[in-house]
């Protein structure tokens, strides 16, 4: 179903005194039939304000354009349709590369399936492959044990906060630049993340598997995972190179912040911008690998039909 927002300035005025005014602002419509008066108060809702006398808007218009999650406006819930699976995986192939400077997956044969037919029944062949590859390739979850010898690793992790987890998803591809790459919490601080999977949609996954996937890349502030922290998410996800910026030297406040906490961190996510601000299910398990941190995962969201 298309979504649909106003694009507006506006002029806010208080019973009380005083005013608020804004230019440029986005907000999520419920459909395309909005009037004027009910995008002022969708607008007051998103804003959580109180006492407001009187709401003009300028230059109101009304575009088809994904929802960003503005509150007031409902998520979509479960129907007796079910739902749509979106996968947020990158593939992983011989001579991949996720992280630049890290090593690229090689796979080899350990039985072909020319070898296999003098050893089975005639008709009945086979092919058993060997991988070689670092745990940070494709898309991967980093457990407690990447960051911290004493932390759980891969196979102490609860599925249950890794599997089925409510989506807070944020569209952020169009609210950095390459002089301020950093995710503050403010941007995060309208939400509701409390046991959820925060996932953020940087936009910048159209790189991955080119030199420029590495350079300038947006991340997460060191405050920013303190607030995630505190407001009690379980998982943080980035369709970026790191969750850290790597061009900060070697510090890596939101790994060392995160996964201290116990939050699970998910890198190099696709596709997030095909997700909905809201109600879609988030899911990333890896594989339960003893003494080992961090590990490729079949990430996928499961949305409401």
């Amino acid at each position: 179903m298309p979504e649909y927002r106003a694009h507006f300035d506006f002029d806010i005025r208080f019973a009380n005194g005083g005013g608020l005014a804004g230019t440029g602002f986005r907000l999520d419509l419920p459909d395309a039939d909005a009037t004027e008066d009910e995008t002022a108060r969708l607008l007051i809702a998103h804003l959580g304000l109180a006492l407001v006398d009187e709401v003009e808007l300028r230059g109101l218009r009304i575009v088809e354009e994904p929802h960003r999650g503005s509150r007031g406006v409902d998520a979509a819930s479960p129907s007796a349709g079910g739902a749509r699976v979106v996968d947020l995986s990158h593939p992983i192939r011989a001579g991949l590369v996720t992280y630049p400077g890290l090593p690229a997956p090689t796979i080899t044969p350990h039985l072909t399936r020319e070898d296999s037919r003098a050893r089975y029944a005639p008709g009945t062949e086979f092919a058993m492959d060997v991988i070689h590859m670092i745990g940070n390739t494709g898309t991967y979850l980093d457990s407690p044990f990447h960051r911290y010898a004493g932390g759980r690793d891969l196979a102490g992790l609860d599925l249950s906060s890794l599997v089925g987890l409510r989506a807070e998803v944020f569209h952020l591809e169009d609210a950095w630049d390459a002089g301020r790459r950093g995710i503050r919490s403010s941007t995060l601080a309208d939400r509701d993340v409390r046991g959820a999977a925060v996932l953020l949609h940087t936009g910048w996954d159209r790189w991955f598997g080119q030199p420029e996937y590495g350079t300038a890349a947006p991340f997460l502030t060191g405050e920013a995972a303190q607030w995630l922290i505190d407001a009690g998410a379980a998982l943080v996800g980035i369709d970026s190179v790191n969750i850290d910026d790597t061009e900060s030297g070697g510090e890596r406040p939101a790994h060392s912040l995160l996964l201290a906490a116990g939050v699970h961190v998910v890198e190099h996510l696709t596709n997030l911008g095909s997700l909905p601000p809201r109600g879609a299910r988030f899911t990333a398990a890896p594989p339960a690998v003893e003494g080992f941190g961090t590990f490729p995962v079949r990430a996928f969201a499961e949305v409401p039909a």
